[in-house]
């Protein structure tokens, strides 16, 4: 195995990209728009103000197909697949014998069969994985040939509607195959941050056609990774790597809810996904740890990796994602602490420069999602 470093892929969209002035960095193997040339701050303000394109064409998509393909891929999630209604999007996490996150997803069931959107950084051991464990019950095709768009904001209702695509019926997380400007595409009105919108599977070769589309309209501005970024986490939503990964379980992340009715103790379908006897025993019992919101004091933001300290100097915790909210003006950071430290109401605190920095844990989002229900 080589230790040279490999140069990061384009995107298929990258000659727009630099036409539009992007900084390109790289991320999880791909050249990508860490912003447009405005700043990380005005995409940001102009994404919960109108509408922001972003290229997240770097996520994985793959089409399971066949008449078993639902009840294989639920073999490796605690989500209720089988019973996911056609046109209908669901979050859900793959796990392993630890109960650990091996990647989280968007699973929607279209004519098709099951549209699958893996993350970036685990595309190639997820694919091992699904032709690994389920590839005889199933087809399973890596779609290398499609792009996704994402069109967020208060304004990406309105714009659709411009484009003539009727989403007045849609409701958060619904799915359908239309045609904007006469291309045809993949929808989900979902998002990663925290505003209504879309997401826009479409062909590679009519990827830019669609792009200029919307960015024609004088509400959506394209917006890039560092955008991305800071709206998440104001949403309180979860950057696989960081505060989500193979060591962490659903019910301590937050995200039990991802485990259905159907698969829990006394469902339909209860268990049977790598993990489940340790996740249930969570559910019951309560996890060691528990990921919450954090706002550090004063003006300063603190970053993944610092430790969080109780009152007598003892580590209770770490910070996995921080930064400054644009909307809050103020810093803000999500991490893990021990659940007894934040059952108890114990003061938090970290050190930075020598400086301590009191940390109060809150409930997540820091700014409300604003979700089409």
């Amino acid at each position: 195995m080589s230790d040279t470093p490999q140069p990061a892929r384009e995107l298929p969209l990258h000659a727009l990209h630099v036409e539009l002035g992007a900084k390109l960095v790289p991320f999880a193997g791909h050249a990508m728009p860490l912003d447009y040339g405005d700043g990380i701050l005005k995409e940001h303000r102009w994404c919960r103000s109108s509408a922001a394109l972003f290229d997240v064409s770097h996520m994985g998509q793959v089409l399971l197909g066949g008449p078993g393909a639902a009840e294989a891929l639920e073999s490796l999630t605690p989500a209720d697949l089988v019973d996911l209604p056609r046109d209908r999007a669901r979050y859900c996490v793959l796990t392993n014998q630890a109960g650990g996150i091996l990647d989280d997803l968007i699973v929607t069931r279209t004519e098709h069969g099951l549209h699958v959107v893996v993350n970036a950084s685990r595309r190639e051991a997820d694919v091992a994985q699904l032709r690994s464990s389920i590839g005889a019950r199933c087809t399973i095709d890596e779609r290398a040939d499609l792009c996704l768009l994402a069109l967020q904001g208060p304004a990406a209702a309105a714009v659709m509607e411009k484009l003539g695509v009727g989403v007045a019926g849609w409701a958060f997380m619904s799915a359908r195959s239309i045609s904007i400007s006469g291309i045809e595409c993949s929808v989900t009105r979902s998002g990663y941050t925290g505003e209504d919108g879309f997401e826009i599977s479409v062909e590679a070769s009519a990827a830019g056609k669609l792009a200029r589309a919307l960015l024609a309209q004088p509400e959506v501005r394209p917006a890039g990774l560092g955008a991305r970024d800071s709206l998440r986490l104001e949403a309180g939503l979860c950057l696989y790597g960081h505060d989500i990964d193979e060591t962490t379980t659903p019910v301590e992340a937050g995200l039990g809810w991802t485990i259905s009715r159907a698969r829990r103790p006394g469902g339909v379908r209860a268990g049977g996904y790598p993990g489940a006897g340790i996740i249930e025993n969570e559910l019951a019992n309560g996890s060691p740890r528990r990921r919450t919101g954090l706002r550090p004091e004063g003006r300063m933001p603190v970053r993944e990796g610092a430790e969080l300290l109780a009152r007598d100097g003892t580590k209770a915790g770490a910070v996995t994602s921080g930064g400054f909210s644009p909307t809050l003006d103020a810093p803000i950071a999500m991490g893990y602490v021990d659940a007894r430290v934040l059952e108890a109401g114990e003061a938090l605190h970290t050190v930075s420069r020598g400086r301590e920095i009191p940390m109060t844990p809150v409930k997540l989002p820091f700014v409300d999602h604003r979700y089409r229900r």
